[in-house]
């Protein structure tokens, strides 16, 4: 069996004068683009550019949805309804389409961020308004979820096409969540240890949680975070050892869970 997966990334967080990552050089490595909506980052001029950037490189477009939250960068969890959700998820899917309508090209896939994404990670019913969104918007689209949470099954439950994520550089607890950023070690800054931790996750569907304890993992795509400071190294890396270990590299994760 040939082994593949998708590598993702979360680009285009720039906003006004102000610049986050190499958009360009992670975009060189990866083969799906997270691109934020203008709700933790990004603005309507990095929307804009960072479509034609992901274009020019063949890579999958998707909408990086999030709370409300420029000032948190999106990892501040707020309380919101259902119907909140449903709202501001389509609000933002609409406008990354609108670009990526104008450059030619169709929206793949959609992403939460941060702390929408956690949260629709154990809550059932914020899960199901984030796919009753896409959905309504487009049921063409994939919906991007923490691997094994209740995001993916929310979409599945819909008849979306979903892929299960997990995260080359983030410390996992033994049920399946990521250790919470502001604990020690949640972040694997160590490019050699993220990039093991990668291979394992795609070669072999395990990885180790934080009390020791392996973690069978399911995955059709893996994360590479943008805001890095070696994000392009690192997608660069990962994507080199997964070629050597025969993982090919493809924005293959579209698929209907049953």
């Amino acid at each position: 069996m040939t082994l593949r997966i998708d590598l993702n990334s979360d680009i285009g967080e720039s906003f006004g004068a102000w610049r986050m990552g190499d958009d360009a050089g992670v975009l060189a490595q990866v083969s799906s683009a997270n691109i934020a909506c203008g709700f933790h980052a990004g603005d309507a001029d990095t929307m804009q550019r960072t479509v034609a950037l992901a274009a020019r490189h063949g890579v999958a477009i998707g909408a990086h949805v999030a709370l409300p939250d420029l000032q948190g960068f999106g990892r501040r969890e707020m309380q919101i309804g259902a119907a909140e959700a449903h709202a501001l998820t389509l609000y933002q899917i609409g406008a990354l389409a609108a670009f990526a309508r104008a450059a030619g090209q169709v929206l793949h896939h959609v992403k939460p961020h941060g702390a929408l994404y956690n949260m629709a990670a154990r809550d059932a019913d914020l899960a199901a308004a984030i796919a009753g969104a896409v959905h309504a918007f487009d049921p063409a689209l994939v919906l991007v979820g923490l691997a094994g949470s209740a995001l993916p099954r929310a979409g599945a439950a819909l008849g979306l096409k979903v892929a299960h994520e997990a995260f080359a550089d983030r410390r996992y607890r033994a049920d399946g969540t990521l250790l919470p950023r502001r604990a020690a070690g949640a972040v694997i800054d160590d490019v050699d240890a993220a990039v093991a931790q990668g291979l394992a996750i795609a070669t072999h569907g395990r990885v180790m949680a934080d009390d020791g304890s392996l973690l069978q993992l399911r995955a059709d795509t893996l994360c590479v975070h943008g805001d890095r400071p070696d994000a392009a190294r690192f997608a660069a890396r990962l994507r080199e050892s997964l070629g050597a270990a025969g993982v090919s590299i493809c924005a293959c994760h579209a698929r209907i869970d049953t």
